[in-house]
C-alpha cells in the first residue's frame, strides 16, 4: 500500500510500515513539513497514496472537494504512541483495503473505526 504520513504521524510509524513492505513516505522526509493541507491532498492524489493524519481538517477537505480520492485515515486516539498507532493502522490495512482502494475516509479511535466512502 502507498501511504503519505502527515506531520502528526511519527516517523517511527513510517519506518515500521516500510519494513512491513509498504511504500510509505513522511512529509518531513521530503522537506514538506510546511505544505498546506490542500496541497498534501493533491500530492497524495497524484502519487496514488492514502493520507495518514491526526488532523481532522482532512475529512472536511475531502467532503468539500466531493472527490473520490485520495483516501484518508484520520487517527482520533487517546494513546498516540507509535506502537499503538501502528497496531491500529495494521488492523485498518488488513480489514479495509477495498475501502481504501475505492476512496474512503476512515476515522480510527482507540477501540473501533468508522468508514465513510468518498465522495462524502
Amino acid at each position: 500500500m502507498k501511504l503519505l504520513a502527515d506531520m502528526g504521524v511519527s516517523q517511527t510509524v513510517v519506518k515500521a510500515l516500510c519494513q512491513m513492505g509498504h511504500d510509505a513516505k513522511h512529509l518531513r522526509d521530503e522537506g514538506l513539513q510546511c505544505l498546506p493541507d490542500p496541497l498534501i491532498v493533491e500530492k497524495a492524489k497524484l502519487e496514488d497514496r492514502t493520507i495518514l493524519t491526526f488532523d481532522l481538517d482532512f475529512g472536511d477537505l475531502m467532503a468539500v472537494s466531493k472527490a473520490d480520492l485520495p483516501s484518508v485515515i484520520i487517527f482520533r486516539l487517546k494513546n498516540t504512541s507509535p506502537q499503538f498507532v501502528l497496531n491500529r493502522l495494521q488492523n485498518i490495512l488488513e480489514n479495509c483495503i477495498e475501502d481504501l482502494d475505492m476512496g474512503s475516509v476512515i476515522i480510527v479511535s482507540d477501540e473501533r473505526y468508522r468508514v465513510r466512502r468518498l465522495p462524502i
